[in-house]
């Protein structure tokens, strides 16, 4: 008899709510018309993706024209980065650098490593030695009071999707508004999981997608203040106020725009409180047996978010052998989950390779339960030990 599977991969996707299903259905069925025609038809789909960005809008806490529809998170970050650096060749040359970290989502680290490799400077920012995986905000205002001339953007992620460490992006956004800097923060793992009010930071763009919070893939957004020039990068129509070009999907739209109405009530609740317990009661339990060290646990994470470090085993192992157990969890990012290299994020944040090569992220969601806990906890405290044994033998 198979087990039940337990899914605590939910910084990778979630799954979507099923009246998130069920507003992809009706729109297929419904709203297939291209938004952009002038008869009935396109506009009832018209309607459909603005009713969408209100909702988005109001989950973020911004005006609707504000919102940018894009595929997700990628998309949006690359549009945002991108699109103000070459918005500055043009009207600003003198502004060409970009500022980030090495511990950032790919889609912002591999895009400033190949702006690096192309000619183009990036200054890495430290991380805070407080609170690992996280900016030195310190560095960024000394590096800003001698360069903020130079600089065309700073993009700063503000929920880790390893770790879950969040960065005071507050504080950042106010260094950088103070030094006339446009500011980007990837909101990924942030939006529909926690509170977010962007009219009230002092952030430029901010990207996110959602099937982070039980939406559907294929959608997602850039918030773009009013007062914000971009370059497009998608480039064929006058869609997204010319930042955009494409014809929308509007099923998956029409889904996140459910999504966001209900991840607000659910953020209305106690729900966060709730969750976080659930995470906090696992990892107690799986750091305590198995003399695991869970990374950055004695700082503010998400609340879904536990990334425990195994010694002397490897990452690869110990998710074949959770998956074979019913534990659907991963080695970090799913963008990088297919490398037997440890994860570049862990090593940015001094930790040790060995450590770094058996280190596991275990990610909740608002569907996951305390019966599901308990029971993961005991299959992931179980395998670990299997696999000591193993290793211990064939040393032997």
């Amino acid at each position: 008899m198979s087990l039940e599977r337990i899914y605590l991969d939910s910084n990778a996707t979630t799954r979507p709510a099923p009246e998130v299903v069920e507003a992809v259905a009706r729109a297929l069925r419904e709203c297939w018309a291209n938004p952009s025609s002038v008869h009935r038809s396109g506009g009832e789909a018209k309607r459909a993706v603005e009713l969408a960005r209100e909702s988005v809008a109001r989950l973020v806490g911004c005006q609707d024209r504000e919102i940018v529809l894009t595929s997700g998170g990628t998309e949006g970050a690359n549009l945002a980065i991108r699109g103000t650096l070459e918005h500055c060749s043009r009207s600003t040359p003198v502004r060409r650098v970009l500022v980030t970290t090495r511990f950032e989502h790919s889609a912002v680290r591999e895009l400033a490593q190949r702006i690096e490799h192309r000619g183009g400077e990036v200054v890495w920012l430290a991380q805070d030695v407080a609170r690992p995986g996280t900016p030195d905000l310190g560095a960024l205002e000394e590096l800003l009071s001698h360069r903020a001339d130079e600089i065309a953007l700073v993009s700063l992620m503000w929920a880790n999707n390893e770790t879950g460490a969040i960065t005071d992006i507050a504080r950042a956004g106010s260094i950088c508004r103070e030094a006339g800097v446009r500011f980007h923060t990837d909101a990924t793992q942030w939006v529909g999981r926690m509170p977010t009010d962007l009219a009230a930071l002092q952030v430029d763009l901010a990207s996110f997608a959602a099937h982070k919070f039980h939406g559907p893939k294929g959608a997602g957004a850039l918030y773009v203040r009013r007062t914000v020039r971009l370059e497009p990068q998608s480039i064929g129509g006058p869609q997204e106020r010319d930042r955009r070009g494409g014809t929308e999907n509007v099923p998956a739209i029409a889904g996140m725009g459910v999504a966001a109405e209900l991840a607000r009530a659910w953020l209305a609740s106690d729900g966060m409180t709730v969750a976080a317990a659930r995470r906090d009661g696992f990892e107690r339990k799986v750091v305590a047996a198995t003399a695991g060290l869970a990374h950055g646990a004695n700082m503010p994470r998400l609340w879904n978010t536990t990334n425990i470090g195994f010694a002397r085993l490897e990452a690869e192992a110990i998710l074949l052998l959770l998956s074979e157990r019913g534990i659907d969890a991963s080695a970090g990012a799913a963008c990088s989950s297919g490398s037997l290299d440890p994860s570049p994020v862990l090593l940015a944040m001094g930790v040790a390779p060995e450590l770094a090569h058996g280190s596991i992220r275990f990610s909740l969601s608002r569907e996951t339960t305390d019966a599901e806990i308990e029971e993961a906890a005991r299959r992931v405290i179980s395998v670990i030990a299997r696999l000591r044994e193993s290793t211990s033998a064939a040393v032997s």
